[in-house]
C-alpha cells in the first residue's frame, strides 16, 4: 500500500456508535455527563439510521482512546465532526462537560461577585481542568470502558482553545498519554486582553508527539502565540496553519458559531473581541476547516498511537500534496506561508 491508498481525510470504514453516560466523582461531589463515540456493528446490507447507532453494539475492536477537551463556554459535543471521524477509523473518543459547566459554584458568578471572588472562581475553573481529564481517564481505564464493551489500547488527547491548553497541561502530569492534538490552544506568554492568563511548563520527560492546528486569522489566540508554544514544545512536535481561519473554525457549525460570537457583547477586557472578528463570509468555509482538522489530526494520531508508516510519510512531507489535492489552504509551520 502507498500513501495514495491511505486517506486520513476520508471517512473510515466503521459505523459510529454514540453513548451518553454519567461518571460520578465522589471526591469532588460532581456528576459528569460523558459522550462516547466508538466503532459499532452496523446492520448488514444497509446504512444504519442515527437512532440505530445511538447505543449500538461495539464492533469488538481494541482501540486507541482519545479524550477530547472543549473550549470555554463549550460542551462535550463541541467537536463531534472530529469525534465521529476518529471513531469511523477505529478510535474510541470520550468527552465530558468540564467542571465549569456542571458545578454551579463555577458556572455562575454569585450575586454581587467582587473582583477577588471572580479571580478565585476563575482560578478554580482553571484548576479543575486537568483533574477533570485525569478523572475521565481513570474512570474509563479502571472498568468504565470495559463495562460498555470497549477495549482500550493507547491513549491520546485532543482539545480546542481552553481545551487545547488543558490537554497540553494534562500531558505534564499524566504519563499514560502518548499523543496530543492542540487546536488553537491558550497558554502563550502574552495573551490578548480578556483571554485567560494560562501557563504551560512542557515538563514531560518522555517522547510525546504533539500536533498544533491553528488559523492565521485567529483573533483570540493569534498565530504568533501558537508559534511560541510550538517553539517551546519538546520534540517531536509539528504545527499546521489553516489560511483565512479564525478561532471557531475548530468547532462544530463553524459559520453559526463564529457569527454568534461576533454578535455578543462580551464583558470587561474581552469586549473588543467581537468587533475584531471578520465576517464568516470573508473566511474559509467551515467544511474546509473540518477537513483540515480531521485529516491532519487522524494522521498524527495514527502515526503516534498506531505507528502507521503511511501516516508518518504524509506528515514527514508536510502534508503539502494531501492538502493541495483537497483544495485545503493549509501549510506546515514554519516552512509554508
Amino acid at each position: 500500500m502507498s500513501t495514495a491508498d491511505y486517506d486520513p481525510f476520508a471517512p473510515g470504514k466503521w459505523a459510529v456508535g454514540v453513548r451518553t453516560i454519567q461518571a460520578a466523582d465522589p471526591d469532588r461531589s460532581r456528576l459528569f455527563p460523558v459522550e462516547i463515540w466508538y466503532p459499532a456493528r452496523a446492520p448488514a446490507g444497509r446504512e444504519p439510521s442515527r437512532d440505530e447507532l445511538r447505543d449500538a453494539a461495539p464492533a469488538g475492536l481494541a482501540c486507541p482512546l482519545i479524550i477530547y477537551s472543549h473550549f470555554s463556554g463549550g460542551s462535550r459535543r463541541g467537536a463531534s465532526f472530529l469525534s465521529t471521524h476518529l471513531a469511523s477509523h477505529g478510535y474510541i473518543v470520550a468527552a465530558l462537560d468540564h467542571s465549569e459547566v456542571i458545578a454551579p459554584e463555577l458556572a455562575r458568578p454569585a450575586d454581587g461577585e467582587t473582583r477577588e471572588q471572580q479571580a478565585a472562581r476563575i482560578d478554580a475553573i482553571v484548576g479543575s481542568r486537568v483533574p477533570d481529564v485525569r478523572f475521565l481517564l481513570d474512570h474509563l481505564l479502571n472498568g468504565g470502558a470495559a463495562a460498555l464493551g470497549l477495549s482500550v489500547t493507547r491513549v491520546g488527547l485532543a482539545g480546542h482553545s481552553f481545551g487545547g491548553w488543558t490537554v497540553l497541561a494534562t500531558a505534564d502530569r499524566e504519563p499514560r498519554v502518548h499523543a496530543v492534538v492542540a487546536m488553537a490552544p491558550g497558554g502563550s506568554s502574552n495573551p490578548r486582553p480578556g483571554i485567560l492568563p494560562l501557563t504551560l511548563d512542557f515538563g514531560w520527560d518522555r517522547e510525546l508527539p504533539v500536533l498544533y492546528l491553528t488559523g492565521d486569522e485567529d483573533v483570540a489566540t493569534p498565530l504568533d502565540g501558537i508559534a511560541e508554544l510550538y517553539a517551546r514544545t519538546p520534540p517531536p512536535a509539528q504545527m499546521f496553519v489553516l489560511r483565512q481561519a479564525d478561532h471557531q473554525h475548530f468547532a462544530d457549525d463553524v459559520e453559526a458559531s463564529h457569527e454568534a460570537l461576533r454578535s455578543l457583547e462580551l464583558p470587561g477586557d474581552a469586549a473588543w473581541i467581537p468587533g475584531a472578528m471578520r465576517p464568516a463570509s470573508e473566511l474559509c468555509p467551515g467544511e474546509e476547516a473540518h477537513a483540515f482538522t480531521r485529516g491532519l489530526a487522524l494522521a498524527h494520531l495514527d502515526a503516534a498511537l498506531r505507528r502507521c508508516d503511511l501516516a508518518e510519510a504524509i506528515l514527514a512531507a508536510g502534508a503539502k500534496d494531501a492538502l493541495a489535492a483537497r483544495k485545503i489552504g493549509g501549510y506546515e509551520w514554519p516552512a509554508g506561508g
